[in-house]
Order: C-alpha cells, then structure tokens, then sequence
C-alpha cells in the first residue's frame, strides 16, 4: 500500500467536488507537485481538475502525477469517503489515511456496506492490492447467488473461501486442489466454511463446474443489416397536410435508436445505401398500377419512400410535387414549375413468402 504524510485525525466527508477557478486549479496543482496532504487529499484534487476540463496527461506535466496514479487515488478517495458514510470505526479510517489507495480502488465495485467488510477485512488481514482484487471479486459474485451456499457466511473471507472450495471440488490435479484449499484456508472466516474446505483433504471425488454457456453475441458487420426506421405517413395519394402531420424524430448513437415527438408508425428497411442516405425520409402505401413507368404486369401493393430533404431537381430522379392539394409522383424532363416536395427514394415490394412459420422455426439439419 503506498505510504503518505497526513494528518491522523479522520478527514470529514465531502460532498462531490465542483469545477474549480483557475486560481484554485493553479493551488491544487502546486498541492499535488509538492505532495501535500494525504493521499486523499491528492485524490479529491485530481478529481477537481479532471472535472474542471484537465487532462490526465496534462496534470502529470504539471505535476508529475501519472494518470493511473490519479485514478487510483481519486477512485480510491471515493470508497474511502463511502466508509466514512458508514460509520466506519475510526481506527480504519485512521489505517487508511495513511495507506491503502490501492487496496480501496479494487473494492471500488462493491456496494457501500460490502465495502466497509471488505475494507475491514482487507486491513485485519494486511493484504495487499492483489489480494484484495479478489476478495472484491469473490465477494461480488457471492452476493449474486440466490441462496448462500451451505457452511459459508455472507463475509468477504468465506466468499473466496467459498470460490476456492468451489473451484477445487472441479480439479483432478492434485497439487493444484491443494493448493486452493489451502488458499480458502486462510481466507475462511467462520468455523463451518473451515470445516467445508478440510472435508476437501479426504473426499477426492470432482465435481465439475458447470459452464455457463456462449453468449449469444453477433456483430453487425454490413450496413443491410441494421435496418432503418421510416415513418409512415399514410397512403398515396396523399394530401401535403398528411406528410406534415408526420411529428419530428431523431436517430441516435451506434444502433440508431428512434426517438419521436408523438405516436406514428414505422416501418423497418434495410440499410441500403440510399435509404441511409435520405436525409428525411417518409415512407408511403402505394398501389403499383398508379405510378409512372411501372413495369407491366406487376400489380401489388408496394412501400415508396421519399426523401424531402431532396428538392433539387435532377433528371435522372422521380419527385413528389402538389398537384389539386394532392402528392403527385412523376419524372421532369425538365424543371417543373410546382414546388418540388420530395424525391422518390426507393419503391420496395413485399417479400414472397410461401410458408411464414419456416423463418421463425428451429432449423432441421439432417446427418
């Protein structure tokens, strides 16, 4: 644990520190490059900064502080400031305002109550941040079991008393089944967890862990396969009011989550190049017999999307213009004299499928 000056008296709690002026940045600076204070002191300064807009390598020029020292100290201020909330006993605090930033950073996932055991714990048993690590562990994933398992307390000692048992129970390797009871051994707190481990010295049956199985994790690796979501605006022909009527939306983050304005209905397309790069797509029923150049012979009901950010003409383009208050879709050789409302985006036909059970059935693979 590494060692400061400081006073022996408890600091007080403190609140989550605020920006700081420049003038306070430029003291607690020269706070940390003359190493005032304790190590608490330098943590709750670093955080000041950090939130101030500092860097942490910015810092370090100024003060020699390396950016994983500042972590660890400033986290580790955080869970000893949690102790102090709990109404540790002040001969703990005391321990720890001298040493043991790294110790409190690694118990930094626990709860404030299982930090106080584990800080207790780690401190009665002069560990070291290693050890720590996986008291921290071994006493999260405890707290996780539906039940406490039988001859174990709910302590941070028998929480890894309890992983070593566990994990020694699964091994053939003799030398290494001893090794870990021996390990829970000296973890153990209570009698009955003690007792469990030493039934380990004369029972060689294995018992095999059970494996958690593959999570079912799959990466999006084409565009296509994260699909856009559209807003559907109604049936064409449809009114200007209509497409209007439509509320706002916005698209967020990796996933492009939708978040509207009001109700409205949706449909799902593919990430195809030019749905993506519409820049205000609306999407629209459609009876194929009623659009311009429609191959014949093709008569179904069709999705069309525009796009109304699009109203610069072009000819190689279709565009949406109002024509007796309705939406009309047609090409221009030419420039049209109407107010160019949109661009056909894309005209998308239904899926053919014959039997619509087989794409939501288990597959069958014949040996």
């Amino acid at each position: 644990m590494p060692q400061s000056s400081g006073s022996s008296k408890s600091p007080s709690f403190l609140p989550p520190v605020e920006k700081v002026t420049e003038e306070e940045a430029q003291a607690l600076m020269l706070g940390l490059r003359r190493k005032q204070g304790g190590w608490i002191a330098w943590g709750r300064a670093c955080e000041a900064l950090q939130k101030s807009g500092y860097t942490a390598q910015s810092i370090f020029e100024e003060t020699g502080f390396e950016a994983t020292h500042q972590l660890q100290v400033s986290v580790g201020a955080q869970v000893y400031d949690s102790l102090v909330q709990e109404n540790a006993p002040e001969s703990t605090l005391e321990c720890y305002q001298q040493r043991g930033s790294d110790v409190l950073y690694e118990l930094r996932q626990l709860d404030h109550c299982n930090r106080l055991k584990a800080a207790q714990y780690c401190l009665d048993r002069n560990l070291d941040m290693d050890e720590a690590r996986l008291v921290a562990k071994d006493f999260r994933e405890m707290q996780w079991l539906a039940t406490l398992p039988s001859g174990f307390e709910n302590d941070p000692g028998d929480a890894v008393a309890y992983f070593c048992w566990k994990r020694a129970r699964a091994r053939r390797d003799l030398q290494e089944r001893s090794r870990l009871i021996a390990q829970g051994l000296r973890h153990a707190q209570s009698d009955s967890a003690r007792e469990r481990l030493q039934q380990l010295l004369s029972d060689f049956t294995v018992v095999s862990d059970k494996k958690a199985p593959l999570l079912p994790l799959y990466r999006l690796e084409q565009e296509e396969q994260l699909p856009r979501l559209i807003p559907v605006a109604g049936t064409y022909p449809l009114s200007l009011a209509q497409l209007d009527a439509v509320p706002n939306w916005t698209e967020t983050g990796a996933f492009r989550v939708v978040r509207a304005e009001q109700p409205v209905s949706w449909v799902a397309l593919p990430g195809w190049q030019a749905v993506l790069r519409a820049a205000q797509p609306f999407a629209m029923y459609c009876n194929s017999e009623v659009l311009p150049n429609m191959p014949e012979g093709i008569t179904e009901k069709v999705m069309l999307v525009l796009d109304r950010a699009a109203t610069t003409w072009t000819e190689n383009g279709y565009f949406f213009v109002e024509k007796a208050g309705e939406l009309a879709l047609n090409w221009f050789s030419e420039p049209p004299t109407q107010e160019i409302i949109g661009q056909l985006v894309v005209i998308v036909r239904p899926k053919r499928i014959l039997d619509e059970s087989i794409i939501t059935a288990h597959w069958q693979l014949e040996e």
